[in-house]
């Protein structure tokens, strides 16, 4: 499976975060707080659901593990940050290349496809992970654990050296 390589502009958000492994997820949290407050958020984008992952500035995506710390958001792109609800904070992602996926199975399959992008395709390829926030698009076709949804996988890129 090849992606798109595209480059975007700079991204605001809006939504809440946690610190959290895949052993120790909280993700279900994020997205309770989020889902029934987010028609509070007047100056969204678009519908799409984002969910960041931010991994530590050291960190080498070989050593990943269930027990890997980072953190986690669920958020929405918005125009500007003139108003923020009580309770949801900022995120900017910065302009950057990225690898985007195309992924279509239950959300709770995804592992044989994060072991393709970073032990196959990324090795591969001309690039190497960049230190920026990774982001997951659900957008209208997400459909969580079900066998037949589908999200884009945006990974950061940078050449390599």
């Amino acid at each position: 499976m090849e992606p798109r390589i595209v480059t975007i502009p700079p991204k605001k958000m809006v939504g809440r975060k946690q610190r959290m492994s895949l052993t120790a997820n909280r993700t279900v949290e994020l997205w309770q707080f989020l889902m029934p407050r987010q028609k509070e958020i007047r100056n969204k984008l678009n519908s799409d659901l984002f969910s960041v992952q931010i991994f530590d500035q050291d960190f080498d995506f070989k050593y990943f593990t269930p027990e890997t710390e980072f953190e986690k958001w669920a958020a929405v792109e918005v125009s500007d940050y003139l108003k923020i609800q009580d309770g949801m904070e900022t995120l900017n992602v910065p302009e950057g290349l990225y690898a985007v996926f195309d992924y279509k199975g239950a959300a709770n399959n995804f592992a044989p496809m994060f072991h393709y992008i970073f032990g196959t395709w990324i090795p591969a390829s001309g690039y190497e992970v960049d230190k920026r926030p990774h982001f997951d698009v659900l957008g209208e076709k997400y459909k969580g654990n079900d066998p037949t949804s589908e999200e884009e996988i945006w990974v950061p890129l940078k050449m390599k050296k």
